[in-house]
């Protein structure tokens, strides 16, 4: 009986940054969970090789080409869509830079990313959900990526903090706004995961070091162990989560 309630069959999930590392990983876990899937990314290439993987879960899968940034294509892209049951908000980037050497440049093309477009399909896809007869009844569900970033900082990571905890206050205000449609909002909170976009930065040895030491329990996560958490968030075994962050941190935020 509990188990049923994990399970996304019939339901639509839009992800974006499904092209590769946790967008990839979040697309395939919905689908393993009887989800249909609207994946976005800018390579054409990597949309490919996920779609492939999730058709093999016997669901459906629609595949667009698109850099989240262009609001138009977007907008056309939803408007288009039957139906959006899930949004998984999960295209962002991260370029490392100390405080005082930030290019103005970087810190604008970050927030254009990781705040501005995170709150335009936010806005998009919740127009969409409640435009459905039945959204009361069969509830909506939104995931913002967030981070541990969210909740504390580190060095050279003052523009990625300052826009992840923009994604912790836009959770929470769309939680409240849309708790009478019955669609819940959410984020998830991960520590270091390797992904591609990760991966140079683990490339130094001392900065891998200092971010295990600050991980209690000792390792970096893994795609699976953030795609089960939104899985989580997008069914109904969450129903009454809303408006909160699920820390997927290995413990660094409880020092």
């Amino acid at each position: 009986m509990y188990l049923k309630k994990y399970n996304l069959k019939n339901k639509t999930a839009l992800v974006t940054g499904a092209g590769k590392g946790l967008g990839k990983a979040c697309a395939i876990a919905l689908a393993e969970a009887g989800a249909n899937l609207i994946i976005i990314s800018r390579t054409k290439k990597d949309l490919d090789q996920v779609s492939k993987i999730i058709k093999k879960f016997k669901v459906k899968c629609k595949s667009y080409v698109c850099d989240i940034t262009n609001y138009n294509e977007i907008k056309k892209i939803i408007n288009k869509q039957t139906r959006i049951d899930v949004l998984v908000n999960n295209a962002g980037t991260n370029i490392p830079e100390y405080f005082t050497k930030v290019k103005r440049e970087n810190m604008e093309y970050m927030v254009k990313i990781n705040n501005i477009a995170t709150f335009n399909l936010a806005q998009l896809c919740s127009v969409k959900m409640i435009k459905a007869k039945n959204r009361k009844k069969i509830g909506g569900s939104i995931v913002n990526m967030s981070s541990q970033m969210g909740h504390v900082s580190g060095p050279k990571r003052t523009v990625y903090s300052m826009n992840k905890f923009g994604v912790e206050g836009l959770t929470k205000g769309m939680a409240l706004e849309l708790a009478k449609y019955n669609i819940r909002v959410n984020a998830i909170s991960p520590t270091f995961v390797v992904t591609p976009m990760t991966r140079k930065f683990l490339k130094n040895k001392k900065f891998k070091r200092e971010m295990l030491n600050n991980i209690p329990l000792g390792r970096f996560a893994e795609l699976s162990e953030i795609s089960s958490a939104v899985v989580f968030l997008a069914s109904d075994a969450a129903s009454m989560i809303t408006g909160t962050s699920l820390l997927v941190d290995g413990g660094w935020t409880a020092r």
